[in-house]
């Protein structure tokens, strides 16, 4: 019988993202205690943009579009939120979107597998990805249990499961 395998990854739905900024933009605007404030959040290139009058609302602003990402089962580790900075009279948040596995993250999880995981499972550092295989599926369902219970920097998904 053949190896079954499947791919641990770390990718974005940008649909999902793009909607969760539509309806924190839209929350924003109706919202009474963001009145006047000049609160806003927006698409700046590839990274988010949150710009107010003062720090506090600029978070504020973060927690809202936060909250929609959890609505719409986006993990929060895709997020990496910069610092508020000033600029002028305005406050300013810039967000960048975390999407693949770096190298050293994906040796992490391959010794972590070859530690910790099944003797059966083999990994394979594929690009920004990795293949995990073996001839039995449950220790397939074994490994993706422990990747899910380590607390990692970033969103892992599972993908290609055969």
């Amino acid at each position: 019988m053949a190896d079954s395998s499947f791919d641990i990854v770390s990718k974005l739905d940008h649909q999902e993202v793009d909607n969760a900024l539509s309806q924190a933009a839209k929350e924003i605007s109706q919202r009474y205690d963001f009145k006047g404030t000049g609160a806003e959040i927006k698409w700046s290139g590839e990274a988010i943009e949150i710009t107010a009058s003062a720090e506090d609302r600029a978070t504020a602003v973060l927690d809202v579009f936060k909250e929609k990402l959890i609505k719409r089962q986006q993990s929060l580790k895709i997020l990496d939120a910069g610092e508020v900075r000033q600029s002028g009279r305005e406050s300013k948040i810039t967000i960048a979107l975390k999407e693949g596995i770096s190298s050293e993250d994906a040796k992490k999880i391959g010794k972590l597998i070859r530690d910790e995981g099944p003797k059966g499972a083999k990994v394979q550092i594929q690009g920004d990805e990795l293949r995990v295989s073996s001839k039995s599926r449950d220790d397939l369902q074994a490994v993706q249990a422990l990747v899910k219970g380590q607390d990692l920097e970033f969103a892992v998904q599972f993908t290609n499961y055969r």
